[in-house]
């Protein structure tokens, strides 16, 4: 293994908290991985607008909701980062908030596909675990490194966390062939929450894994 390749899935191992300042570049991480993304290819605008969709939509996650709960983990150099929410945490918007988010919303999902983020989200929190646990929202690894172990790094770094307080982990799984990446790494398949009509949205679960000694 060459010294870059280490250095890389060093920095996997150990994330560090990813403050306002790295939104842009976040943004630009998460909208790449997520471009050939079942779920958000069915809920988000399509053609020459959806990489600026994905983009915005990132954006505003990382600024308004995932970085403020002091969740989201990266790599220093920036190749791989996952994004957690603690037990309780806010994960969407209602009422009058909603409202405030339509220019928004429709920038990322254009009139077509407004009814589709919304049947998805409803999907989403119509069977969110009640029980206490951290929630996995995204994870992305930078296309040129895919496959290469980081997304494996990262997520073993933080379940550590998770696991030293006690902690379940749950994650809905939107891509059929991460399905053993997660299994892997202790989730277990449970239903398929996704709404008639949508791409599947695998809810999978994981007890905290206790060491011993």
């Amino acid at each position: 293994m060459t010294d870059v390749k280490q250095e890389r899935l060093q920095s996997a191992s150990n994330p560090r908290r990813a403050t306002l300042d790295d939104v842009i570049p976040l943004s630009r991480l998460f909208a790449s991985a997520f471009m050939d993304d079942p779920v958000f290819d069915y809920m988000v605008r399509s053609g020459e607008k959806r990489r600026a969709a994905l983009e915005t939509f990132f954006k505003a996650m990382f600024t308004a909701r995932d970085i403020p709960q002091n969740e989201v983990w990266m790599s220093n150099d920036g190749n791989a980062c996952v994004s957690w929410l603690p037990s309780g945490a806010r994960r969407g918007a209602s009422g009058l908030r909603i409202l405030k988010w339509l220019p928004w919303a429709y920038r990322v999902f254009g009139f077509e596909k407004f009814g589709r983020a919304m049947a998805i989200q409803e999907a989403m929190e119509r069977n969110h675990p009640k029980e206490p646990h951290s929630y996995l929202a995204f994870i992305a690894v930078s296309s040129e490194f895919q496959g290469a172990g980081l997304g494996s790094r990262i997520l073993k770094a933080t379940l550590e966390k998770i696991d030293a307080a006690g902690m379940s982990a749950y994650v809905e799984n939107s891509r059929e062939r991460n399905t053993l990446f997660y299994q892997r790494a202790g989730f277990v398949a449970q239903s398929n929450i996704s709404p008639e009509g949508a791409p599947p949205l695998l809810a999978m679960w994981r007890k905290p894994h206790i060491s011993v000694g």
